[in-house]
């Protein structure tokens, strides 16, 4: 399966990580969380996966301007609708090969992740 790596064009994060496939010649997709947000579901299917203290990025200057009244509904629960109003909080890079998902660009994890 095709891994998919989301995220914005301009992070330093996200060009590393497709750098990195890039020069380990592994095909991937690339998806602009600006210009492609993430659907409830598949927000919800990286919730369970990694949970919310990895996803949400709570240092970012998203997180910094978001009103008071969302990032208490973020953490009361209520994190998807957010979220989906707001895919610039997601921290990057996400990465997708089916329901196996990275959070964040590390380049042993990438290693150990494709050359195993």
């Amino acid at each position: 399966m095709k891994p998919a790596v989301y995220g914005i064009p301009n992070c330093d994060s996200v060009k590393k990580a497709r750098r990195w496939l890039d020069d380990n010649r592994i095909d991937h997709e690339f998806v602009d969380l600006r210009k492609n947000p993430p659907s409830a579901e598949q927000l919800r299917a990286w919730l369970e996966a990694v949970g919310d203290k990895v996803l949400v990025n709570r240092r970012s200057t998203s997180w910094k301007n978001l009103p008071v009244a969302d990032r208490e509904g973020i953490d009361a629960g209520n994190i998807i609708p957010v979220l989906a109003a707001n895919p610039t909080l997601i921290k990057r890079p996400v990465l997708a090969c089916g329901a196996d998902i990275t959070v964040g660009f590390d380049a042993a994890s990438y290693s150990q992740r494709f050359t195993s």
